[in-house]
């Protein structure tokens, strides 16, 4: 008896957003390397491939989804020999689909529309896309293996999985643009095993790989056995054109080609989405270098760090800021970090600057006591100056704030906010602490001083201060705002988990009065269930107190 068997190849690669002339030239490309070289049968490409995911208001343009139709029927007359299933949104009797089409023998054989649209933290497809919930399932035949298609969502309800083995599917191929953050891993492979043990069928799961402005996609695509037995994930965050066999009659998978991910710890997973984003960030924007403020502190250490280990040392420069509050402790730390890792470091002090502005100002503040005003003001002249240097040399400014001083506004807009990117926008500080241990576990020396790690932080903008002056310890702050912005829980809720009830108020307070600076904050990646900006949208304007 011949075993019936179907060699799959996954392109699991970056598709950027808008470069539709680009991704159908490397849709081809891979394509026709995947024939060619490694001999296969299917080569799946990812959800919206085509356009780029999330293409968010380009739908909205005519010009736009002319552009990607015309793309598909390209990519088609050069399918010869292969069958590739290519994501793209389509119109089509006067709605507009997120849909995935077999392209087979020089035509498109088949179209798959997505039935389940989801319209929940970063999504917002139902703002774009008709559901297709009605429709047949998808199920084509290939080398004698019958295969029913579906896109993303469709694989996490039951029932589009379950139409297509109805209609007579003994395989699954699933194309997903699915972002990651801290424990998705584990959910996927869950609804994997639940996925194929409930069906019988082999599923193969391909996801998309990059950053997209705020949003990182990890790869780490999968495959499982009609048993429930999911197979390690892929390398995450690496380009990849993967290769399976398909045994039809075990409902097996062999890997040819298949490069498992080899540390899928939290802190592994989340420092390689960070330096991706980063890295993709500044590629699909034209910069080839980047620029920030080092001030000896564990925010910026860990800030630069990344930006080596993602563009080089020699695309990085570092700048220490320093006033008369800066100890001396902090410059020697800057300095010796970038001695450490071979990062240029220059000096601009800022009290010229500083005492420029307080003239200015002198007559209009006579009278009036020192405050917070003259804090944010040095703040200010950091921001200018380092925007300054960025718009004269060119490069990508990036700020240092982290997830904590972000939710509860201890950062100071046009001032230490100043910047095009954010890398630890979505870490507690907490966490950010966390990682910088981690990354001085690997790889040889510490990247970061260990002083700096074990030092109390400070903003050094008055003598002898530390955040804990204005903030709880970030122990308790972050378990706060943990289960208040990632979570969700009320007040009543955050108190019966054991927090003082004064603390958790004045902590709920500055999250509300902050509002208005995340509004004008930078883009950083996603690493978390509730990132600002995308998945956490509260008006500023905001009267209930819950």
């Amino acid at each position: 008896m011949t075993t019936r068997t179907l060699r799959i190849a996954l392109a699991q690669h970056d598709f950027p957003v808008g470069d539709v002339a680009g991704n159908r030239a490397r849709i081809v490309e891979l394509m026709q390397i995947a024939r060619d070289e490694h001999g296969a049968d299917v080569v799946l490409f990812p959800e919206l491939a085509v356009s780029g995911y999330p293409p968010e208001d380009l739908l909205l343009q005519p010009g736009f989804l002319h552009d990607c139709e015309q793309a598909v029927a390209s990519i088609a007359a050069q399918a010869q020999g292969i069958v590739a299933v290519v994501g793209w949104p389509q119109r089509a009797g006067g709605g507009l689909y997120n849909a995935a089409s077999v392209l087979r023998d020089g035509t498109v054989a088949a179209t798959h529309r997505k039935c389940e649209l989801p319209n929940y933290g970063v999504f917002d497809e139902r703002r774009y896309f008709t559901a297709d919930a009605d429709a047949a399932p998808c199920v084509f035949e290939v080398a004698g293996v019958r295969m029913g298609l579906l896109v993303c969502e469709d694989l996490w309800l039951p029932g589009p999985l379950a139409a297509a083995v109805a209609g007579g599917a003994e395989l699954a191929l699933v194309v997903n643009a699915s972002p990651y953050e801290r424990g998705k891993h584990a959910q996927r492979d869950a609804m994997m095993a639940e996925r194929s043990r409930d069906s019988g069928a082999g599923i193969v799961y391909l996801n998309l790989v990059g950053g997209q402005d705020d949003l990182v996609f990890d790869g780490a695509s999968l495959a499982a056995d009609g048993d429930g037995t999911v197979h390690p994930a892929a390398l995450a965050f690496a380009e990849e054109l993967l290769l399976l066999e398909y045994d039809a009659d075990a409902r097996t998978f062999a890997p040819l080609h298949w490069i498992d991910d080899g540390d899928e710890s939290m802190d592994a997973l989340a420092w390689r989405a960070v330096t991706r984003g980063l890295q993709d960030y500044c590629r699909k924007n034209g910069f080839d270098r980047v620029w920030l403020g080092l001030s000896g502190g564990i925010d910026s250490a860990l800030v630069l760090a990344l930006a080596v280990d993602a563009l080089g040392a020699d695309r990085v420069t570092a700048v220490a800021l320093p006033s008369r509050y800066t100890a001396g402790l902090s410059n020697d730390l800057a300095a010796e970090q970038c001695r450490a890792l071979g990062v240029k470091l220059e000096t601009v002090p800022i009290e010229p600057a500083f005492q420029g502005l307080l003239q200015s100002l002198s007559a209009m503040f006579e009278g009036q006591a020192a405050d917070v005003t003259e804090e944010n003001l040095q703040s200010r002249c950091r921001g200018v100056i380092m925007m300054a240097l960025a718009n004269k040399f060119g490069g990508l400014l990036l700020t240092t704030g982290n997830k904590s001083e972000y939710a509860v506004g201890y950062a100071t807009i046009y001032g230490d906010m100043c910047g095009g990117y954010a890398p630890l926008k979505d870490l507690y500080k907490t966490e950010v602490y966390g990682l910088s241990k981690w990354r001085n576990t690997v790889g040889g020396a510490p990247v970061i001083p260990p002083a700096v790690i074990a030092r109390a932080p400070s903003a050094e903008l008055r003598d002898n201060q530390t955040d804990q002056d204005s903030l709880p310890a970030y122990d308790v702050l972050d378990g706060i705002l943990y289960r208040h912005v990632d979570q969700e829980q009320s007040r009543e809720e955050i108190v019966a988990a054991g927090y003082a009830a004064e603390v958790v108020d004045r902590v709920l307070r500055l999250v509300r009065s902050g509002e208005w600076k995340r509004h004008q904050a930078a883009p950083g990646p996603k690493v978390s269930r509730r990132a600002f900006s995308r998945e956490r949208r509260y008006p500023i304007s905001n009267g209930y107190r819950g």
